[in-house]
C-alpha cells in the first residue's frame, strides 16, 4: 500500500552462532561449580554437628521451655529471641522492657566481656548477674543471671537469661529486720525504766515510804507492760507455726460467741461502755474456736483502747454475727458468715487502715503512750485469719466510729450432724 514501509527478517539457516555457544557453556560450568561448593559445605556440615556435639541454640530454642523458672534466649544486641513458658506467665510481655533496665544492659555488657576473654581451654564464660528494682507497674525486685554462650562455627552469638522475681523474700528480710528493731525497742522501753527505778529504790529513795510505794507501782506497771508484749510474741509465733494448717472442726457461731461474752463482760460491768450483740440463728464455720475468740477479743480490745474520743466518753460497741449477702464482690466467694465489730468513737484516718495490721504499729497520737498496746493484735487477727482463709475488713472516718468485719468460710449443716 502507498505509503507504508516494509522489513525484511533473514531466514533461520539452521546454524547457532559461535557466541551462543560459549553463553550456554559458561552457565552450565557455573551450575557444576556452585553444586560443587554445596555438597562441601553439606559435608563439613555433617562432620561438626554430630550427635556428641550440644544442638545450638539458634537451631530449636524450644529446648528452655521444661526448665522450672524464667528462661529468656537473647541476642548479642539484647534483643529477645525466645521467652519460655514460665517466663511469659509471669512477666508477660514486659520482659523486654524489664531487660532494658540499665542494670539489665550492664549486666548483658559484663557477659559479652566475659565471653570474649575466654581463655583456649575454657569451655564456658562465668555467669553475670544483678538485682534491681522496678517501680512500675508495681514495685518489684528481680535478679537476673546471664551467660553469654561461645561463638563457634556456624552458630551466632546467644545470651542465655535466667529471671527471678524476689520481691517476697527481701519484704520477708524487712520484716525479720523491722521485727527485731521493734521488739528490742519495746522491750527497752520498759527495761530502761525498771533499771531507773531500781536504781532510786536502792540510792537515793531508800530511806522515803512514799517514794517507794509510787516507784513499786510504776515498776508494777513496766513488768506487766514486758509480760503482755512477751505473750503476745510467744502468741504470735505460735499462730504462725502453724499457719499452714487449716483448722478442719466445726463451730457453731452462737457458742463462739458465748465465750467472748464471758471474757469481756467484766470490762463492761462497772463502767458507762456498752455492748450489744446481734448473732444469726444457724450459723457454722469451719474454725479453730480458741483463735477466732482470740481475734474478736483484740477488736474489742482496740475499740475500748483507741475508740473513746476521751477517758470520760462513753463509748458503744456492737458484736455481731450475719451471713454474707450473696454475690458481694467484697468477700472471696458465696456461703461466708461475717462477725463483726463496730463501735461509735472518735474514728480512724483513712490513710492509717493499710497499716494497721503491720506488727507494732500504732496510730500516731491516738492514745497516751502510757496506755497504748503492744501493736501486735491486728498482726495477730491477720495471720489467724490467713490460717482460716478469711478476711479482713476495717472501714472508718474522724467522728464516726470504726466498723471491723471479719469474713470467715461457712460449714455445711450436714457436717456439723454427722
Amino acid at each position: 500500500m502507498p505509503g507504508m514501509m516494509t522489513a525484511q527478517v533473514p531466514a533461520f539457516d539452521g546454524q547457532i552462532p559461535v557466541w551462543f555457544t560459549c553463553v550456554l557453556g559458561i552457565i552450565a560450568a557455573a551450575g557444576w561449580l556452585l553444586a560443587g561448593i554445596g555438597l562441601i559445605r553439606l559435608r563439613r556440615q555433617s562432620d561438626v554437628f554430630q550427635p556428641s556435639d550440644p544442638l545450638p541454640l539458634q537451631v530449636s530454642p524450644l529446648p528452655v521451655d521444661p526448665f522450672p523458672g524464667c528462661v529468656i534466649v537473647l541476642d548479642d544486641l539484647g534483643y529477645v529471641l525466645h521467652a519460655n513458658e514460665e517466663a511469659v506467665a509471669q512477666f508477660g510481655e514486659g520482659v523486654s522492657a524489664i531487660l532494658r533496665h540499665p542494670a539489665a544492659r550492664s549486666a548483658l555488657s559484663a557477659a559479652l566481656r566475659a565471653r570474649s576473654s575466654l581463655s583456649e581451654g575454657d569451655e564456658l564464660p562465668p555467669v553475670c548477674s544483678t538485682t534491681f528494682n522496678l517501680d512500675v507497674p508495681v514495685p518489684r525486685t528481680l535478679h537476673l543471671a546471664l551467660r553469654a554462650l561461645p561463638v563457634r562455627r556456624y552458630l551466632e552469638g546467644r545470651v542465655i537469661a535466667v529471671l527471678s522475681d524476689r520481691s517476697e523474700a527481701q519484704a520477708l528480710d524487712r520484716m525479720r529486720i523491722d521485727f527485731v528493731a521493734h521488739a528490742s525497742h519495746e522491750l527497752r522501753t520498759p527495761l530502761a525504766s525498771l533499771s531507773g527505778f531500781i536504781d532510786a529504790l536502792r540510792g537515793p529513795a531508800s530511806g522515803d515510804p512514799q517514794a517507794r510505794e509510787q516507784f513499786l507501782e510504776i515498776m508494777f506497771q513496766q513488768a506487766a507492760r514486758m509480760k503482755r508484749l512477751i505473750d503476745r510474741l510467744l502468741y504470735l509465733s505460735r499462730v504462725q507455726a502453724h499457719e499452714h494448717q487449716k483448722p478442719r472442726e466445726i463451730v457453731e457461731v452462737s457458742d463462739l460467741m458465748a465465750v467472748v461474752l464471758g471474757e469481756v463482760a467484766p470490762r463492761f460491768g462497772n463502767s458507762d461502755c456498752t455492748l450489744d450483740l446481734s448473732v444469726e440463728d444457724g450459723l457454722l464455720i469451719r474454725a479453730d474456736e480458741d483463735e477466732i475468740v482470740q481475734v474478736l477479743l483484740n477488736l474489742i480490745e482496740n475499740a475500748l483502747r483507741y475508740g473513746r474520743r476521751s477517758p470520760e466518753d462513753p463509748i458503744a460497741i456492737i458484736l455481731s454475727a450475719k451471713r454474707a449477702a450473696a454475690m458481694d464482690d467484697r468477700w472471696p466467694k458465696d456461703g461466708g458468715v461475717i462477725l463483726g465489730v463496730s463501735d461509735n468513737g472518735k474514728g480512724i484516718e483513712s490513710h492509717h487502715l493499710p497499716r494497721l495490721t503491720e506488727r507494732f504499729y500504732r496510730v500516731p497520737g491516738a492514745v497516751d503512750p502510757a496506755h497504748a498496746g503492744t501493736g501486735l493484735g491486728l498482726a495477730i487477727v491477720r495471720h489467724i485469719l490467713d490460717r482460716h482463709g478469711g478476711r479482713l475488713r476495717l472501714s472508718s472516718a474522724p467522728g464516726k466510729g470504726t466498723n471491723c468485719q471479719v469474713w470467715l468460710p461457712g460449714a455445711d449443716p450436714a457436717l456439723a450432724q454427722g
